[in-house]
């Protein structure tokens, strides 16, 4: 997944102190922030910037909300047969205040725009910092809430937006990437000086290990050499081959890189254009599943028909968890 880079614009008084960690319920103590779609932080815990959050109000950052499908059991209760994450909502008061009213109106209205725009260009990001640097965010689109409390005296120079934020993922990545390099060894000849091995670190079968709470959808991208390609999940069995002479190319030659996309599923071939060709047909379809990682240890196996020096593997994943 794409992670926007921060801070692109300077958020209004760049000069204010830095984030103060508040008790956020479900999380613990931590600070707060909100990267809109711009790429503008706004730091949400730290009341010197002129809006701080109400903690005590803050919800929906505990476990992902699910939806049970179950049959019904001939001795009486019923069997689990799916259990699908449901999108989450996650309600955040904001305070806003100022020291004249003009000054609070352009606070609200930058920071309701900040919020509101993510329904016309794409999400914002809500991210939680524990104390020890700990980072974890999600994809944030601003439901209801910048009404104001409608109470006598609010709007003159502060007032309060109970948001609803709605995250259609309900799962918290960790914005650091995951990633795993595997690379073919040069070949040598076995009894010159001495009786060598080469390292063929890429062949075989190797462990990854998915630190997160739920399965992650990794994103490969293989560098040639290679004639094809064959990634299998040995612990469920499911695999993908990727033949690149099925779309009349031939074998990846060195430094040739082609990238394959599980979440959504696509293979983009890397010719210099901004997106890459599309070397979807170069699966082994319909045998072919973009297979995911589970948490913890995951047994793979990589496998690189013809590879040789420069020949590489690198899988790249941000964990997913649960909770804040």
């Amino acid at each position: 997944m794409p992670l926007i880079a921060r801070p692109v614009i300077t958020p209004p008084d760049p000069g204010g102190p830095p984030p103060t960690p508040v008790p956020l319920p479900a999380v613990g103590t931590a600070t707060a922030t909100y990267t809109d779609p711009a790429g503008t932080l706004w730091p949400l815990t730290t009341a010197g910037l002129g809006w701080f959050t109400l903690a005590a109000g803050v919800s929906g950052l505990g476990a992902a909300p699910y939806e049970l499908t179950t049959d019904a059991h001939p001795r009486g209760g019923a069997r689990l047969r799916h259990a699908q994450a449901q999108p989450r909502a996650i309600v955040w008061p904001l305070h806003v205040w100022g020291d004249s009213h003009v000054e609070f109106v352009g606070r609200w209205r930058q920071l309701a725009r900040a919020f509101t725009r993510t329904l016309r260009e794409g999400p914002g990001w809500l991210e939680i910092t524990r104390p020890d640097g700990n980072r974890r965010r999600i994809a944030v689109y601003y439901q209801q809430g910048f009404e104001g409390l409608g109470t006598k005296g609010a709007g003159i120079v502060s007032d309060t937006a109970v948001l609803t934020l709605w995250c259609e993922d309900p799962y918290w990545i960790d914005p650091v990437e995951v990633l795993v390099h595997r690379e073919a060894g040069a070949p040598s000849p076995f009894f010159a000086p001495f009786p060598t091995v080469s390292s063929s670190q890429i062949l075989g079968s190797t462990e990854v290990d998915n630190p997160g709470d739920v399965v992650v959808w990794p994103t490969w991208t293989i560098t040639g050499p290679a004639s094809q390609i064959t990634f299998t999940n040995t612990d469920t069995g499911e695999a993908f081959a990727l033949d690149p002479s099925q779309v009349e190319h031939g074998a990846l030659l060195a430094g040739e890189q082609v990238v394959v996309s599980t979440d959504p599923p696509q293979v983009r071939y890397q010719d210099g254009t901004e997106d890459g060709a599309n070397w979807s047909g170069a699966l082994n379809w319909p045998e072919a599943v973009l297979w995911g990682l589970g948490d913890g240890a995951n047994a793979v196996t990589f496998q690189l028909d013809g590879s040789g020096p420069g020949s590489a593997v690198d899988l790249r994943f941000n964990p997913r968890y649960e909770t804040a």
